[in-house]
């Protein structure tokens, strides 16, 4: 292996955050600015070292969107990876070749008012919204559209309402 090939992958999970009404959460990431393209994701972040990755998906959360009122659905049982274009791979200083991540399906228990952007000092995000499930692999980066593709499969069944 050479270059970014030899390269380790960054242990990661992510976030399927679902509404009541069966609508996904997706947010647009702070550092890109409003003109970006491909600026709005699922919540996502590391793993901290032996961190168990149903913790750590809730940490995130409480994170990235300031709470964890949710509910495990069900996850995705084998780590789904994808690799940094070059220009990522320079960006974070040739530390990972991509990521490898854990997802989860999990059902928000709170209101929208309890979806913090600003809980923490830096911001992930600047805006979140609720979308349809089908709609995500469009709004992925490129190189994450796969992955968003296969949550979409994969985590339909919990699209459906509640009935709220």
């Amino acid at each position: 292996m050479t270059g970014a090939t030899a390269l380790p992958y960054r242990s990661n999970v992510g976030a399927a955050l679902f509404s009541r009404a069966g609508k996904i959460l997706v947010a647009r990431r702070a550092d890109l600015g409003p003109d970006a393209a491909y600026q709005w994701q699922l919540p996502q972040g590391g793993i901290d070292g032996d961190e168990d990755p149903a913790a750590a998906v809730l940490r995130e959360l409480d994170e990235e969107i300031g709470t964890n009122a949710v509910e495990v659905l069900g996850e995705i049982p084998e780590w789904l990876s994808y690799d940094f274009p070059p220009d990522v791979v320079a960006k974070f200083g040739a530390r990972h070749r991509g990521q490898r991540q854990r997802w989860f399906a999990l059902r928000f228990l709170g209101t929208d008012d309890m979806i913090r952007l600003d809980a923490h000092a830096h911001p992930e995000f600047d805006e979140w919204r609720w979308t349809e499930l089908s709609s995500i692999p469009a709004l992925a980066v490129p190189f994450k559209r796969p992955i968003y593709e296969r949550l979409a499969r994969d985590f339909a069944r919990f699209a459906k309402t509640d009935g709220a």
